[in-house]
């Protein structure tokens, strides 16, 4: 199977794409739960933060990665390169759906114990960051497989 083949893998334009879904996710979700918001007073909040304070740089880099090679048309073929981008996309889809999943379930809970846990806009803030989160999941499963699918034809 020839690189052009796999559309989500690395220096196509569906991975730039991909790519920068994952960072305006990943950023957007850090934002929501960062601005106004006292988040450090839950450690799966903290969580949160700083995984999505590592996947902005990894996607970023990856979509500038991804645009250069789409320009140039050249995607990545060598085999080194992929492996580290597969391993560090499979690490940060890992901790990225931890993340989402334990801030999800720490909303569910402060929303089911009382308000004066959690006040009605600051939980709707968490569970916004949580989705956005998700999403950003979403995408960096989607392009995690991709390339993973890409890497034994090299």
């Amino acid at each position: 199977m020839a690189i052009q083949d796999v559309p989500g893998s690395m220096g196509t334009s569906a991975s730039f794409i991909l790519r920068l879904g994952q960072a305006i996710f990943s950023s957007a979700s850090l934002l929501s739960m960062s601005l106004g918001v006292d988040f450090y007073s839950y450690t799966a909040f903290c969580f949160l933060v700083t995984v999505m304070g590592l996947v902005i740089p990894w996607s970023f880099t990856l979509a500038l990665l991804d645009g250069y090679s789409i320009l140039v048309q050249c995607p990545v073929k060598q085999l080194g390169i992929l492996l580290v981008i597969v391993i560090g996309d499979w690490v940060l889809s890992i901790l990225t759906l931890a993340a989402a999943s334990s801030t999800a379930g720490i909303v569910d809970l402060l929303l089911q114990a009382d308000e004066s846990f959690c006040p009605p806009q600051y939980c709707s803030r968490y569970l916004i960051s949580a989705l956005l989160a998700f999403l950003s999941w979403i995408f960096s499963l989607a392009s995690s497989l991709f390339n993973l699918w890409l890497l034994p034809s090299l």
